[in-house]
C-alpha cells in the first residue's frame, strides 16, 4: 500500500481533533463510536436529470429506484456542470478554483478529515485531479486517473493503492471492475471495528459510449420513436413522481435539434443506437450498484449507512469523433461519442448541457439513503436547493468529527458549504450565501428563486425558477435592478470566495433576448451531416487543423493574455494561472522535446509544465514537471526537458506530444513570455508561438 505525506499529516489532525470536543458525542470511545455511520459515496459521470426510473426514465434501475423509495431525493440538487469540478467540490466543501483546483492545494478532502477520526477509507473509480488518491486520505484505491478510458481496454493511468496496475486484456469492463474491488475493500473494512467511508466515482455514462452485449441487448428496440416521444413521456412521469410541479412547463425542443422524423434514415440507425448504448450504460451503473447494496444487507449494515448518490453533471452534448458507427458497441474496438439531441431528451424537463450553468447542466439527481438517520418520510423528495459543496460538511456534521482549519503543507479555506443534516431531521436549514456557478465562460447565480446565467460570456440572463424552472423566459430587462444586484454578488464572491477574476459582459440586453436559446456550441451535433467514422459530430474532421490552432495560446482561469510586438504579456488574478497549447501539430519529429522561451516576472511562486502523449488524455493529465521560474522583473531564458521522470531515455519521452500547459506562477501578479518554442533532441525548432494567432481565454 503507498504511504504518502497525508499519512502522516492525518496522524497529525487526528491528534488535534482528539483535543477537541465533539458535535455530538459520536467523535468519542465506547458504545458511542458505534453508532457513527458508514459513508458510501457514488459518483456517476454525465448523469442526465431524467436518465434514472425514480427522476421519470424508461431505463431500468430498480436498486437505484429502491433506495430513493426508502430514503430521500433532491429535485433541485446542483453541480459544477463539469466533471473535475464537480469532483473537487463533492470531496472538499468547496468550489473549484477556491480549493485550488486540480491540485486541492487549499483544502483538506473528506477522506483526510474522517481518516483522521479513524474511518477507514477507500476510492474506487475516476480521479481526474492531480496526484492519486492515495495522497489525500484514501487508505486503499483502485481506478484510473484520467478523465475519461475505454471501458474494455482502459488507459495506462489505471492505479491499485498508488502503483501501475495493467488491465487485462480480457473479460475486464471498467464499471463490473470499479465494484470488484470496492467490495474487496469493504470486505477489508468488515474486518476492523471503525466505520468506514467509501468512494465509487463510476466512469459511466460518460463517452465511450461502450456496453456489455448483454446489457446492450436488453434495450434494442426501445429508442426507435426517437427523443421528441422519449422527453414527452419522461416530463409526464416526472410529474406523475412529484419530481417536478404539475403546471410545470417542459423545455421546448431548441433550434439545434431537428425533430426526430425529419431525420434521415442513416442518422435515425445510428442515433437509435447511440441511446441504445448510453441505457445499457446507466442499467449496468445500476446493476454494480446493487451489489455494493446487496453486501450492506448482508452484513447488517445497510441501515447505519449513509449513502449519497450524485452525478457530476447534466447530459454531454459534445460530439465529437465515433469510429465503427455501422458496429454495435460492445468490444474496445467501438467507440462512439455523445448526441446533442439525445442530450436534450435525457435532461428532461430542462434545457441546455454540461458545461452550461443552465438547469440542465447542473441540476441533477440526488439520492441519500440512511434508515437511522432520516426522519422524513420514506420516498419523500425534498425541493430545497442543495449543491456538491454541502456533502463534506453534511458527513463531517452526521459522524461527529469538525472541518479542519489548518493541513500541513496547504494553505486552506474556507468551506463554503452547509450541513443538510437539519433536512435529514425533517427541518430546514439556512444558507447565508447565494450558490456561485463558473466553469470557463458559462456562470450562474442561485439566490433564492431568482437564477442568473451567463451563455458563453454573453450577457446575464434572469429567470423566476419559482414559476420558470426550466428557464424558458429570460425576465432580466424586467428587472434591471435584481439583475445588477446579482451580479454585483457573482462578482464578489467570485473575487472573496474563489479567488478568481470578476465578470461584465460587453453585449447589452435587448427586450426578451436570450443569447443561450439562439446560439450553439461547434461541438454539439450538426444533424444535417451524414454520420460518418472518424468524423467530428459536426462533420469536421478532427484531423485536420490549421497551422494558426497548432499556434493559438489559450489562457487559462485566473489568466488574461494579450500579444504585443511578439511578446506575450500575461495577467493573474487568482491561483492556478498559466497558458496552455491544446493542439500540436499531428505529425512533429522526432523527440525528446524541450520547450524553450524567455520570461520576465513580477509574480511569485513555483512554475509547472503538463504535456500528454495521448489523444484520449486532456490537460493537466499527463506528465507534470515541477520548475522554479525567477520572479525579480528580469528577462531568464529557460528550457525545459518534456520527458517523463527527469528520464530523457524513456519510452515517453520519444512519443508524440499533443498538448501543452506552461504555468510561470501559482498566485496573482504578471509575467511577459517571448522566443516561446519546442525544441527537438538536436535543438531544431519544431514550433514556434509568435501571436500570429489570437489566444482565446478560457
Amino acid at each position: 500500500m503507498k504511504r504518502s505525506v497525508t499519512v502522516q499529516a492525518a496522524f497529525l489532525a487526528c491528534l488535534l481533533f482528539c483535543l477537541l470536543p465533539s458535535q455530538n458525542g459520536w467523535g468519542q470511545t465506547g458504545e458511542a463510536s458505534m453508532q457513527r455511520p458508514n459513508v458510501l459515496l457514488i459518483m456517476v459521470d454525465d448523469l442526465g436529470f431524467s436518465d434514472l426510473g425514480c427522476y421519470g426514465s424508461e431505463i431500468e434501475t430498480p436498486h437505484l429506484d429502491a433506495l430513493a423509495a426508502n430514503g430521500l431525493r433532491f429535485s433541485q440538487f446542483y453541480n459544477t456542470a463539469k466533471c473535475h469540478s464537480s469532483r473537487v467540490s463533492l470531496l472538499t466543501g468547496q468550489y473549484c478554483i477556491a480549493a485550488g483546483d486540480t491540485s486541492l492545494s487549499h483544502a483538506v478532502t473528506s477522506a483526510e478529515t474522517l481518516g483522521a477520526q479513524g474511518y477507514y477509507t477507500a476510492m474506487a473509480g475516476k480521479w481526474h485531479l492531480q496526484k492519486e488518491p492515495t495522497d489525500f486520505g484514501f487508505q486503499r484505491y483502485f481506478g484510473h486517473l484520467s478523465g475519461a478510458c475505454n471501458y474494455f481496454l482502459g488507459d495506462n493511468t489505471f492505479r491499485l493503492d498508488g502503483q501501475p496496475w495493467s488491465v487485462p486484456s480480457e473479460g475486464f469492463y471498467t464499471t463490473v471492475a470499479n465494484v470488484d474491488h470496492a467490495m474487496e475493500f469493504l470486505h477489508q473494512a468488515d474486518e476492523a471495528d471503525n466505520p468506514w467511508f467509501l468512494y465509487v466515482a463510476f466512469n459511466a455514462p460518460h463517452a465511450p459510449l461502450q456496453a456489455l452485449p448483454q446489457d446492450y441487448a436488453k434495450y434494442e428496440g426501445r429508442y426507435d420513436q426517437g427523443w421528441d416521444v422519449i422527453h414527452q413521456r419522461r416530463a409526464a412521469r416526472q410529474k406523475e413522481l412529484g419530481i417536478t410541479s404539475a403546471d410545470l412547463i417542459p423545455s421546448e425542443r431548441p433550434d439545434h435539434i431537428p425533430a426526430w422524423d425529419s431525420l434521415s434514415d442513416p442518422r435515425k440507425e445510428f442515433e437509435t443506437k447511440r441511446m441504445t448504448a448510453l441505457a445499457a450504460m446507466i442499467d449496468r451503473v445500476d446493476q454494480e450498484t446493487g451489489r455494493l447494496i446487496e453486501h450492506l444487507e448482508e452484513t447488517g449494515d445497510i441501515d447505519n449507512t449513509l449513502i449519497w448518490f450524485v452525478s457530476d453533471n447534466g447530459a454531454c452534448p459534445y460530439d465529437r469523433t465515433s469510429q465503427k458507427i455501422e458496429a454495435k458497441p460492445t468490444d474496445g474496438t467501438v467507440s462512439w461519442s455523445d448526441s446533442t439531441g439525445w442530450a436534450w431528451a435525457r435532461n428532461t424537463p430542462f434545457r441546455l448541457y454540461k458545461q452550461n450553468q443552465f438547469e440542465g447542466g447542473i441540476s441533477t439527481p440526488a439520492i441519500v439513503h440512511w434508515p437511522k438517520g432520516l426522519k422524513p418520510q420514506p420516498g419523500s423528495i425534498n425541493h430545497t436547493p442543495a449543491h456538491l459543496i454541502d456533502i463534506f460538511p453534511t458527513m463531517v456534521d452526521v459522524t461527529g468529527s469538525m472541518i479542519p482549519s489548518e493541513w500541513p503543507g496547504r494553505e486552506v479555506r474556507p468551506v463554503s458549504g452547509v450541513s443538510l443534516r437539519p433536512i435529514f431531521e425533517g427541518g430546514s436549514f439556512q444558507r447565508d450565501e447565494p450558490l456561485h456557478f463558473l466553469f470557463s465562460s458559462d456562470r450562474g447565480l442561485r439566490e433564492d428563486n431568482w437564477k442568473l446565467a451567463s451563455f458563453r460570456n454573453g450577457p446575464w440572463e434572469l429567470y423566476d425558477l419559482n414559476s420558470d424552472r426550466t428557464e424558458r423566459h429570460n425576465v432580466a430587462d424586467n428587472h434591471p435592478i435584481v439583475v445588477k444586484r446579482m451580479a454585483e454578488r457573482w462578482n464578489q464572491m467570485a473575487t472573496d470566495v474563489l479567488h478568481t477574476r470578476s465578470f461584465s459582459p460587453t453585449a447589452d440586453v435587448s427586450p426578451g433576448d436570450a443569447a443561450s436559446t439562439r446560439n450553439r456550441h461547434p461541438e454539439w451535433t450538426d444533424f444535417s451531416q451524414r454520420p460518418q467514422n472518424n468524423i467530428r459530430g459536426n462533420g469536421r474532421n478532427k484531423k485536420k487543423s490549421t497551422k494558426s490552432s497548432q499556434r493559438a495560446i489559450r489562457a487559462r482561469k485566473n489568466t488574461t493574455s494579450k500579444w504585443k510586438q511578439g511578446v506575450l504579456h500575461l495577467y493573474f488574478h487568482g491561483d492556478d494561472p498559466g497558458i496552455a497549447m491544446d493542439r500540436l501539430p499531428s505529425k512533429l519529429d522526432q523527440g525528446p522535446y524541450h520547450l524553450a522561451f524567455e520570461l520576465q516576472s513580477n509574480a511569485a511562486g513555483q512554475g509547472e509544465v503538463f504535456f500528454t502523449t495521448s489523444l484520449d488524455q486532456s490537460l493537466p493529465n499527463g506528465v507534470r514537471l515541477p520548475w522554479t521560474p525567477k520572479h525579480d522583473d528580469q528577462w531568464h531564458a529557460y528550457s525545459i526537458a518534456l520527458v517523463n521522470d527527469s528520464d530523457e531515455q524513456s519510452t515517453s519521452s520519444k512519443q508524440e506530444i499533443h498538448r501543452l500547459r506552461l504555468d510561470t506562477s501559482d498566485a496573482k501578479g504578471s509575467a511577459k513570455i517571448r522566443n516561446l518554442r519546442m525544441l527537438d533532441a538536436s535543438g531544431k525548432e519544431v514550433i514556434r508561438w509568435d501571436g500570429n494567432s489570437t489566444p482565446a481565454n478560457q
